[in-house]
């Protein structure tokens, strides 16, 4: 049964402690805090304010609180640095240390603590219309990549350094385009200005300190003004053709060129051999020579009548032409007539030689021979005589 049902005495039972019956309203909350004043003092030793005294703390209550606030101030003060991460630890609002990764703790209210990645890759970009060495007007736009290596010059060394670098590459780009030709920033000198611009930002920020290093830069995009784009295009064109017309220039020559030095080294070899060929052979002959002639200054005629024998022998084996020495003082000469009819390639007649024409022929071989053996004769009887005459 409820404690205020009708016929219920639980009057007493009333959770506001209501003496007065039921009408009466809640407690008075400064009451209600008195007693759970008075209950935290006897449990610390304090003694307990009674009904009349003044609201408030009393001293051991004070110190709970405290406590309790310097427990929670202490572990506020916990915290934790990444990995990529270093902490710029000020107090109260000057620098005093790095915090490295891991748990750390600072004081609450007196120390401050700024993150810091320094390995993440920024990048900023810078663009726009610049005018050339050659008073041309190009479209540019740059982009670098830098890191941070030192937070507390990164965070201190100047307002802002990321907007710093920014104005810094902006400066650098210009320079660089403003000391080069159209040509090289649109076409072949891309790298060169890249480079330049890289070392050109390194010498402008390096006075600032920015605790940065620039780690790359690069050509995002370089061209003409819109209303020449064409022309432009056109003169890309015809270096991209030249370039490609000679390096095909250059795989033909290495095609040739071992080719050309194969032949000069074959026909090289060839004389050298040729010249070898003919040396040895006039050294063969020189020497054959000089063995013949003690031979022929023993037997002239023996010698010089085998000298012709085999004189004729070498000429007449190449003929095509058969002379046939027949007994009794008579040669007959035979024509191939098998040679000739292959040579002419059909079944053609040949007319054979009458037996007068054979007679003549023989006749005049017969005087050819007796006119050579004569003349031997006479130069051999000549050479004995002029060596008897000696």
């Amino acid at each position: 049964m409820a404690w205020n049902e009708p016929g219920n005495n639980g009057n007493d039972k009333d959770p506001w402690n209501n003496k007065g019956g039921r009408d009466q309203g809640p407690p008075d909350l400064d009451e209600v805090f008195r007693k759970f004043s008075n209950k935290l003092a006897g449990l610390f030793g304090g003694k307990k304010s009674g009904n009349n005294s003044g609201g408030g703390l009393g001293g051991a209550g004070i110190s709970f609180i405290l406590i309790i606030a310097a427990i929670v101030w202490a572990l506020s003060g916990i915290y934790t640095v990444k990995e990529a991460e270093r902490g710029v630890v000020l107090q109260f609002g000057k620098y005093d240390r790095i915090a490295e990764p891991g748990l750390r703790w600072k004081m609450t209210f007196i120390e401050t603590v700024i993150p810091v990645d320094i390995e993440a890759v920024r990048s900023l970009s810078a663009s726009g219309f610049m005018l050339t060495e050659d008073e041309n007007v190009v479209s540019v736009e740059f982009e670098v990549q830098y890191r941070v290596i030192d937070p507390y010059l990164y965070k201190f060394s100047v307002t802002n350094a990321d907007n710093s670098l920014e104005e810094a590459l902006d400066s650098a780009l210009r320079y660089v385009v403003g000391h080069a030709k159209m040509d090289q920033v649109l076409t072949n000198g891309r790298e060169v200005v890249r480079q330049n611009t890289w070392d050109e930002l390194n010498k402008i920020i390096e006075p600032y300190n920015l605790g940065l290093i620039v780690t790359d830069v690069n050509f995002k995009d370089s061209r003409p003004p819109t209303e020449v784009k064409d022309a432009f295009d056109d003169a890309i064109a015809a270096q991209e053709d030249e370039e490609r017309f000679i390096r095909e220039a250059e795989a033909y020559a290495r095609e040739i060129e071992p080719r050309a030095r194969g032949q000069v080294t074959r026909m090289t070899q060839e004389a050298e051999g040729y010249q070898e060929r003919i040396t040895l052979e006039a050294q063969g002959e020189v020497a054959r020579f000089e063995k013949l002639l003690p031979e022929y200054q023993a037997a002239k005629e023996v010698t010089r009548e085998r000298l012709y024998i085999d004189a004729m022998e070498e000429v007449l084996g190449s003929s095509s032409k058969v002379i046939v020495d027949v007994k009794g003082g008579n040669n007959m000469m035979y024509l191939p007539l098998d040679k000739i009819m292959e040579k002419q390639g059909t079944a053609t007649r040949v007319a054979l030689p009458s037996s007068s024409d054979i007679q003549d022929l023989r006749n005049k071989v017969n005087t050819s021979r007796n006119s050579t053996v004569n003349s031997g004769n006479d130069r051999f009887n000549s050479d004995r005589f002029n060596n008897n005459g000696r």
